[in-house]
């Protein structure tokens, strides 16, 4: 998934960041083809050295007249080193400091809950921020255990957002063995209150009287923290040791918002302590906090903090203990903080009525934007409005920088070869909050299909901060991984983005889906103003996105792409992996090599030269420009070529092409390790010598042409795609298509010792969406196919919709993928993300051109 190895629940998604494994160079990655330049103090060394030794005035005057030299430049230049080309940003204005990103838009999403790798957790969009988040005490295996960060050794039995608009509101539920946590997030913008306003948070606890454990049935252990992420020290409230119902716990000052204060407002009784932490990283407070409860464990032989506070504690952790079922409102506010009823408005019954409110908004809305009707049942909406909530709900905010590798060499140990990006901020919608809470590129172009129909406004600031991570070649690191708590959660080995390896760029997916919606007038006058304002900002970028695909991917045959970065010298891969394409373990040709026609990569090409196209004659400046991406467009769409290139006659199929075998297999063998001791491993062994053709696996990679709707509606070849696709014996399942055929020589095979199929038969939700939009076009053009692809169209819609309302009754989560046999759920669950696609699917909600 997402390109990076994203293989299932206990993996990190970038593993192999190995997406650079093979001979491929750094260098490669400029469009212009000219190696990369390192300037700076070196290189002036070199010439001051060149031109001094061509006088010769004796060792003595020669080094002094160096050494005043090199004086005279360290005082009197005024020149920086030039970045190398990979880390120099990309030269147009950043996006994000367009007029319709600032203001009042910029305010009302300043604060939410933008940490999705918690379990709730609240920041605002900047990069030093208060910090706010939630833990409490479960139990596993009989112990006692924190929960903080989501991970599937929590064995919660469900937990997500039911509700989340995106801006102001969310509800969450939260079942921790027989005990259920519910949280409740809502912002206010009221007279008094400072930039980005106020924000209250509801904890209710409840629990089954008849299966809850007599440990927790008694009490229930929170603790609600605020973290000043800048270091700052935060004040100690009086509620701290004074604690009334209506509390203030903590106050500070920052320069955003100003004084500020924290408070609790409560009816029920409880027991409350504290414990203040001085520590820059808030992603270990969890250890931090649980070694301060063993220590007062063995002094007071009690589950309680130890009501101390580190000097200039940036974190305070607030313990509230209480007899289940329990509630507690926490409130922050900011600006004039003499306003009681400010406070008093954001707790108790106040607080239940705007919950309420919004609540009924947020269900108002839904069936305006998707309109499912009376055709779905009322179990199958209840997961449409969870898959929404959950997509919006995981939307992140995230600063620091990218690793970059420099290049390839074996000498190199890890850490020791890559630079630093300039520091950016990203906001991004994730993939999954436990495995994958960070933004994946070719993922987020799928969640924005979404997101676009709910909130036009937060799509194109999300779309607007990606762009604005283009460097100067015009290339944007596919996987982010920006600060601690990022970082935190991926294995070192994998956080290396390497620069010569793309993405697809399924943000065209998006642009066109709104360059469509324009002409249909989907859009009202203003709305529509700030899209073509966007389009006319983003469009160099675009641009510049397309050109280093069009240079750094390209093949040797005219209008032919092959993703790279796969390892050609690999020994342990049945087939080595393709992790830039997304689709990592999806069989291609058994020898990489510059031959490969990789059919994906030349589909997407078409979409965006097509997009770029189309958003020029939008804007009215079909210039030269906009004739080429026209021309670019025509060629890849020239069905005649296509065929010639990935058709074959004899299966009905698109395939690649490439130096292939099918003679390859995995074997068990004895190999010497480094310290000279033998193992016993799977080693790949190639029985006959590969030879360049098309290569014979029908999967989803042979439904590009169909997804892009390259084949005519009165082509007998589209006939044989609907063939492959309605084939028991290829790949047609009771729950969705599965990824690559049962005919397929690789299918359901693993890769290597360690790497269960991945792409090779499970049923991916996006790759159907796309399928199903193609059927859903097919079903309305005129031709002897229509009504066959209408019939398919819906039973493959039924199913997918069936299944994955299903599992999520059964389970309490959506999933990264289903099984092709019995449609469970696997992989990475509270897979929030293009899984939530089940909605457009439901809501029969397509690309319109």
């Amino acid at each position: 998934m997402a390109g990076s190895s994203r293989r299932s629940s206990t993996r990190s998604r970038g593993k192999p960041s190995a997406d650079a494994v093979g001979d491929e160079s750094v260098h490669r990655v400029s469009t212009n083809a000219r190696p990369r330049s390192y300037r700076g103090r070196d290189q002036s060394l070199i010439r001051i050295t060149n031109v001094s030794s061509k006088v010769f005035l004796g060792f003595g005057i020669l080094f002094s007249s160096i050494a005043l030299f090199l004086i005279f430049r360290l005082v009197n230049t005024n020149e920086e080193p030039e970045k190398p080309r990979v880390i120099t940003p990309f030269p147009a204005p950043k996006l994000m400091e367009l007029p319709m990103f600032q203001g009042e838009h910029k305010e009302s999403l300043y604060w939410g809950t933008y940490r999705p790798n918690v379990y709730f957790g609240i920041r605002a969009r900047t990069p030093q921020s208060l910090i706010a988040g939630l833990m409490w005490i479960g139990i596993t295996n009989g112990r006692y255990a924190m929960r903080h960060i989501c991970q599937d050794s929590d064995e919660l039995r469900t937990y997500g957002w039911t509700e989340h608009n995106g801006r102001d509101y969310g509800h969450q539920i939260l079942v921790d063995q027989d005990m259920t946590l519910k949280t409740s997030f809502l912002k206010s913008k009221e007279h008094g209150s400072s930039y980005g306003g106020d924000w209250a948070v509801r904890i209710e606890v409840e629990n089954d009287e008849v299966n809850l454990s007599e440990e927790m049935s008694k009490t229930v252990h929170l603790f609600f923290y605020m973290d000043d992420e800048s270091g700052n020290a935060l004040n100690l409230g009086s509620g701290a040791t004074d604690v009334d119902d209506e509390s203030i716990l903590a106050s500070g000052y920052r320069s955003d918002v100003g004084n500020w204060q924290l408070l609790l407002s409560t009816e029920d009784e409880f027991e409350f302590h504290y414990s203040g932490f001085k520590t820059p990283f808030v992603h270990n407070l969890s250890d931090l906090v649980q070694s301060n409860l063993g220590i007062q464990a063995r002094k007071v032989g009690r589950l309680q903090l130890s009501d101390t506070s580190e000097g200039s504690s940036n974190i305070l952790v607030f313990q509230l203990s209480g007899r289940i079922p329990f509630k507690a409102d926490i409130i922050f506010q900011s600006g004039t903080l003499a306003q009681k009823e400010r406070a008093i408005g954001l707790a108790g019954a106040s607080l239940t009525n705007k919950l309420s409110e919004k609540q009924k908004d947020y269900a108002d809305k839904f069936e305006r934007c998707f309109n499912l009707g009376d055709e779905l049942d009322s179990g199958s909406v209840t997961v449409g409005k969870a898959a929404l909530a959950n997509l919006l709900g995981g939307i992140g905010y995230f600063y620091g920088q990218s690793q970059i590798a420099l290049s390839n060499r074996p000498d190199k140990k890890h850490g020791d070869d890559f630079i630093s990006y300039w520091p950016a901020e990203l906001y991004t919608a994730v993939p999954s909050r436990p495995f994958f809470p960070r933004g994946f590129l070719w993922d987020e172009g799928f969640h924005q299909l979404l997101i676009w129909r709910w909130d036009i406004h937060i799509c194109l600031d999300i779309i607007g901060h990606w762009l604005d991570l283009m460097n100067i070649d015009g290339w944007i690191p596919r996987e982010q991984i920006l600060g601690a708590e990022a970082l935190s959660k991926v294995p070192e080995e994998f956080v290396t983005q390497h620069p010569t390896n793309g993405n697809p760029p399924t943000l065209f997916l998006v642009l066109r889906d709104l360059i469509c919606s324009i002409k249909a007038k989907k859009f009202a006058a203003g709305e529509r103003k700030e899209i073509s304002i966007f389009f006319d900002e983003a469009f160099v970028r675009l641009e510049g996105w397309f050109k280093w695909f069009n240079t750094t991917q390209s093949g040797k045959a005219v209008s032919s792409y092959f993703w790279h970065g796969r390892d050609n010298k690999t020994i342990r891969e049945l087939n080595p992996k393709t992790l830039s394409s997304g689709l990592d373990d999806y069989p291609r040709a058994s020898h990489p090599s510059e031959d490969e026609r990789h059919l994906d990569i030349r589909c997407w090409m078409h979409l965006a030269a097509d997009c770029l196209h189309s958003i020029l004659e939008f804007l009215e400046k079909e210039n030269e420009h906009g004739k080429e991406y026209r021309s670019t467009a025509k060629l890849l769409s020239d069905f005649q070529l296509l065929n010639e290139m990935h058709f074959d006659d004899a299966y009905g199929a698109y395939f690649d092409y490439g130096n292939h075998t099918e003679n390859v297999r995995l074997s068990w063998q004895v190999v010497e390790t480094v310290n000279g001791h033998p193992n016993r491993e799977l080693i790949r062994e190639v029985l006959e010598k590969p030879v360049l053709r098309l290569v014979p696996h029908v999967g989803y990679v042979s439904l590009f042409p169909l997804m892009e709707r390259l084949i005519p509606p009165g082509s007998w070849i589209l006939e044989k795609q609907l063939d492959l696709i309605s084939n028991r014996s290829t790949l047609w399942t009771n729950f969705g298509l599965r990824s690559l055929s049962k005919t397929s020589s690789i299918y359901m095979k693993r890769n290597t010792e360690h790497d269960p199929p991945y792409w090779r038969g499970p049923i991916w939700m996006n790759m159907n969406y796309r399928i199903l939009s193609a059927l859903h076009y097919y079903s309305r053009e005129d031709g002897p196919y229509r009504q066959r692809a209408k019939a398919i169209y819906d039973d493959l819609r039924n199913n997918l919709i069936r299944n994955v309302v299903k599992n999520y009754h059964q389970t309490g989560y959506l999933w990264e993928q289903y099984d092709q046999q019995k449609g469970k759920g696997k992989g990475a669950r509270v897979f929030t993300g293009w899984t939530s696609l089940v909605v457009l699917i439901m809501a029969e909600k397509y690309n319109e051109c």
